[in-house]
């Protein structure tokens, strides 16, 4: 499975008016696993930049369950399951 990890997390509060790091290099047909301490609303905005990405799945990594997939325009994943993967410790925790 391509795999590649969006890093939106921050150290300090921000404001919506702040942008979103700009999206790493995603192959077609990849999986997008976002993660990072950020507020609910930054995690939306990402899901709406990447939705126009080449990617076949997006989901939310969630250090107690794995990766969840919220989006998915493939049938490799569903909408709700949730990946065995385990992402090394975040910068911005």
């Amino acid at each position: 499975m391509n795999q590649v990890v969006y890093s939106i997390g921050v150290a300090a509060p921000i404001a919506p008016s702040e942008p979103l790091p700009p999206l790493p290099e995603i192959p077609r047909g990849s999986l997008v696993i976002v993660e990072g301490r950020a507020p609910i609303w930054r995690y939306g905005m990402a899901l709406h930049l990447l939705h126009g990405s080449p990617a076949a799945a997006v989901a939310f990594y969630d250090p107690r369950l794995g990766a969840v997939v919220v989006a998915t325009h493939s049938r490799k994943w569903s909408v709700g399951e949730v990946l065995d993967v385990t992402l090394s410790a975040s910068k911005d925790a």
